[in-house]
């Protein structure tokens, strides 16, 4: 029997006990879906559970009401969990409906950050009573991170110090797949900002002289940043959203007009080259139309840095623990929502899982090989654990909690969320990340590799928040 058998079966019984809470957990915030900075709902049921288990809390981190570390423990070393529970805008959807039911909310958990908040707390909790009851060293600390999407709350939390004393941290998220992010892909890095336009209204049939179209020049904003995506690598990403389209009213020049960016590459100093661009075409778009504009910065995070010693034990705790339980009927049920799906999306997401194209499963139970670290494909996402890992080692698994090809962001992931498979995911995920965490504690050579892993690195690539310093999150200045 191996160390790491030894960590996972130690805590399986204790998980398995305090899953049906969690899970319980998880589908409240689903019901009660709030998005970024707005999180208080689940924050509040977060912070119930620390309390309860004697954990002690500092509330909001760097201003922000709904950020928060909870902790527990003394001696040995500090491991962290990283939980999350925004939702996405207009995503409503009934529980289990295949076809579009909006259902009572019009937000959702299209990323699943109910089951990935409660996973980690799950983990969280399971290891501090379980250090607790045997006695051993070691600081248990929990994270509350608002504001994942598109808003970058850890990073605002990393400038602010939340992280500089953890020792590792550890988090997971719901997938199509299972296995460690590393196999999934690389992130990029990003930054998000509103260009907001100013110009003079006028009658656009009478006086149309005598106006500054702040339209016009959202417009041509967006016609220059069209033209500069051929001349930016095929790896970054430049999207953007109108949330001032200069009003009702055709007759009369628009005055106002805000257009939302988002700007990603690979890494920070190529994603703050890139935004500056973008930033002088805004520029060049109010000088063309004798307008004005001001950018307003909201948020930005840094690529996720791996790290090969925690991946390689995150992998050996998975390969211990196994892939995600599911039953005949959990592949059943998703087996309806893959006949909603495009089936080239669904082929595509089986061969990607390692699965022959025409295997019935509709949910990956399996646990993929560990990607070479030369072979880590790029996925084009971003998530701000990113800036978290730059400051402390980290490491994530995926788990399967939604049928194969089910897009993120998406009504289809919203209606699996509370499913059976859904919580199997959490479980599972709560299992390896608490085990690998135990192995940690337990093992100090184990940390101390995965630690000096992460300085050879940064003290060649040192960490470059890409925040500046005198930014506050939007709640802490009032947006």
């Amino acid at each position: 029997m191996t160390s790491l058998m030894t960590s996972a079966q130690g805590l399986q019984p204790l998980i398995a006990e305090l899953a049906p809470e969690f899970h319980a957990l998880a589908d409240a915030v689903w019901d009660h879906p709030q998005l970024r900075w707005e999180e208080h709902d689940a924050t509040a049921r977060h912070l119930a559970v620390v309390e309860r288990e004697g954990f002690a809390v500092v509330r909001d981190i760097g201003g922000i009401p709904t950020a928060f570390a909870a902790e527990k423990g003394s001696g040995g070393p500090l491991i962290a969990f990283l939980g999350e529970y925004d939702a996405l805008a207009g995503l409503g959807q009934e529980s289990g409906a295949t076809d579009r039911r909006p259902g009572d909310t019009a937000d959702g958990h299209g990323c699943g950050h109910h089951l990935l908040g409660a996973g980690s707390l799950l983990a969280a909790v399971a290891l501090a009573r379980h250090l607790e009851a045997r006695g051993l060293p070691g600081r248990v600390r929990y994270y509350g991170c608002p504001a994942e999407e598109a808003a970058a709350g850890k990073s605002f939390m990393a400038a602010a110090g939340a992280f500089d004393d953890v020792d590792a941290a550890l988090t997971w998220h719901p997938a199509g797949g299972t296995g460690t992010i590393s196999t999934q892909g690389r992130c990029l890095a990003y930054a998000q900002a509103r260009f907001r336009f100013t110009g003079i209204s006028s009658h656009a049939g009478v006086s149309p002289h005598l106006g500054r179209s702040a339209l016009d020049a959202a417009e041509l904003m967006n016609v220059g940043v069209n033209f500069l995506r051929e001349h930016m690598p095929d790896s970054a990403r430049i999207h953007y959203a109108f949330t001032d389209a200069g009003g009702e009213s055709p007759n009369v020049v628009p005055a106002s007009a805000e257009v939302y960016y988002l700007v990603r590459a690979e890494t920070v100093p190529a994603m703050q080259e890139l935004f500056d661009r973008v930033v002088d075409i805004a520029h060049g778009a109010a000088l063309m139309t004798s307008t004005t504009v001001e950018v307003g910065l909201e948020g930005a995070s840094a690529e996720i840095l791996p790290n090969r010693v925690l991946e390689e034990a995150l992998h050996a705790t998975l390969l211990e623990v196994g892939g995600v339980p599911f039953d005949a009927e959990d592949q059943a049920r998703a087996a309806e929502f893959c006949a909603g799906l495009p089936a080239g999306d669904v082929r595509r997401a089986r061969i990607a899982a390692g699965l022959e194209a025409a295997d019935p499963r509709c949910l990956h139970d399996g646990v993929p090989e560990l990607a070479a670290p030369e072979h880590r494909h790029l996925n084009n996402g971003s998530s701000d654990v990113g800036d978290v890992s730059w400051i402390t080692p980290t490491v994530q698994i995926l788990s399967c909690a939604a049928a194969f090809g089910t897009p993120w962001h998406s009504w289809q992931y919203v209606a699996q969320g509370k499913l059976p498979a859904a919580h199997k995911a959490m479980t599972h995920a709560a299992t390896v990340i608490a085990a690998t965490a135990l192995e940690l504690v337990t093992r100090p050579e184990l940390l101390a590799a995965a630690r000096a892993e992460h300085a050879a690195v940064t003290a060649v690539t040192p960490y470059v928040c890409p925040i500046p310093k005198d930014l506050l999150a939007p709640p802490a200045r009032g947006a």
